[in-house]
């Protein structure tokens, strides 16, 4: 038996002060200089890619029975692992999904994909995931090289008949649909295309690069992209990225394209009774300060956010509106506002992009009035001084002959929305020094 009697607690206490005095100094318990050991690599979760989730008009809802959808996307920053988010917020039932893979492409057309950069996608250590009604989910990260400007392949199975409630409608990507469980297959026989994503709203990579951040472009379709080239990658989002990645230093920034067709600031879609926009309001989107945690707010990495809406506010209504739709410059202004207060509030730099002139647009959205209201808004963006910076599209993009419509080399044709080269215009307007 040991003789040793137990140190008396008041010694053990003081030992153990003393210990602890030592480690918060950072000294050597073990023998060893804390200085010589570098701390442990810090990782960024980023975005890299993202869309819009929608809801899908009743007589627009596709259904998928024992089906592959399998989609496109175009990455912007390049990190070592990646997340998918899945969307099902606009489902009224759960959405079960049998199997899920990512890849990268083969080649610059088509959905073919690269078999060794295959992986399965699971969900909590699970190959099926079922997304409750009106909620996303979040996928396992997944080891897979990204490459920055790269084109990813994603491919979910729907075993059981499920209607598609929560999509993008306008990707200007071809997308396919292939029978039975295919998501691994190198090839896949394609039963129809879509122009669409289905189910997917995010893709996140992890990066070592501790300063990496994510430009969010808040929009409507001409941040989206209507009238560029489809499968080109000619949104004005998509060719900023390109800047981007040209300089070495801000080859960390991601760029987000939240853009969707027919948004506006203050009001969900509403056209006028009888219009042909009626039969596909849906797409559209619930308003910006409606969706604004979900598009800005809760992406990975968000660091600065780029505003360009308000002509759908303008434009929309028309004549036939009721009179609470049909806003006021002070409306667009007072959302504008609550734009910045809300990116503030969460470290974000935003930085407001002036209206594009629309004169003698072919769906109606001119007026003198609504011209004024459209100079009104500008002129508060540019000189009000509430925007981190003021991006200029409206100074790029107008014909010098007559500022209220849109310079001829960058108009698609409808007055309203540019082409591929007013997109490469427009990218080439926003000043890369507020991403440093």
């Amino acid at each position: 038996m040991s003789s040793r009697r137990p140190a008396p607690l008041t010694a053990v206490l003081a030992a153990a002060v003393v210990l602890l005095a030592t480690w918060l100094a950072g000294g050597v318990a073990t023998g060893q200089d804390p200085g010589t050991h570098p701390p442990a690599a810090r990782s960024s979760w980023v975005g890299t890619w993202a869309d819009v989730p929608t809801a899908t008009p009743a007589t627009a809802t596709p259904t998928m029975a024992d089906e592959t959808v399998r989609q496109v996307v175009h990455t912007s920053i390049g990190g070592d692992q990646l997340r998918l988010r899945l969307t099902n917020e606009f489902g009224d039932r759960p959405l079960r999904t049998g199997e899920v893979h990512v890849a990268r492409r083969a080649g610059t057309s088509g959905t073919d994909i690269v078999p060794a950069t295959d992986r399965t996608v699971t969900f909590g250590g699970h190959r099926s995931a079922t997304v409750p009604a009106g909620a996303p989910m979040l996928s396992d990260a997944v080891r897979l090289a990204v490459p920055a400007r790269s084109d990813l392949v994603v491919s979910i199975y729907l075993p059981d008949p499920t209607p598609v409630t929560s999509l993008h409608a306008f990707a200007y990507q071809d997308n396919v649909i292939a029978a039975g469980n295919v998501t691994g297959a190198r090839t896949v026989t394609a039963t129809s295309t879509v122009a669409q994503w289905y189910f997917l709203s995010g893709v996140s990579v992890r990066t070592s690069d501790r300063d990496a951040g994510a430009v969010v472009a808040l929009g409507d379709s001409i941040t989206n992209g209507f009238e560029t080239e489809p499968n080109a990658n000619h949104r004005w989002p998509d060719l900023l990225s390109n800047r981007l990645q040209s300089v070495p230093a801000l080859r960390d920034v991601g760029v987000l394209n939240l853009g969707v067709a027919g948004n506006r600031l203050l009001h969900d879609p509403n056209p006028p009774p009888g219009s042909d926009a009626e039969n596909f309001a849906a797409f559209f989107g619930r308003s910006a300060l409606a969706r604004f945690d979900r598009d800005v707010l809760a992406q990975p990495g968000a660091r600065h956010v780029v505003v360009l809406l308000g002509v759908n506010d303008l434009g929309h209504p028309g004549t036939t509106a009721p009179l609470s739709e049909t806003v006021t410059a002070e409306e667009i202004i007072a959302a504008h506002r609550q734009i910045i207060a809300r990116a503030r509030a969460a470290g974000l730099d935003v930085y407001g992009g002036t209206i594009l002139p629309f004169k003698d647009d072919t769906l109606g959205f001119y007026t003198e009035v609504n011209e004024a209201k459209r100079q009104a808004v500008n002129a508060w963006i540019r000189t009000s001084g509430e925007y981190d910076a003021v991006i200029d599209f409206d100074a790029t993009m107008r014909d010098p002959a007559d500022p209220r419509r849109l310079r001829a080399a960058y108009d698609s044709g409808d007055h309203l929305h540019p082409n591929d080269a007013g997109a490469a215009a427009m990218a080439a307007t926003v000043p890369l020094h507020l991403f440093r």
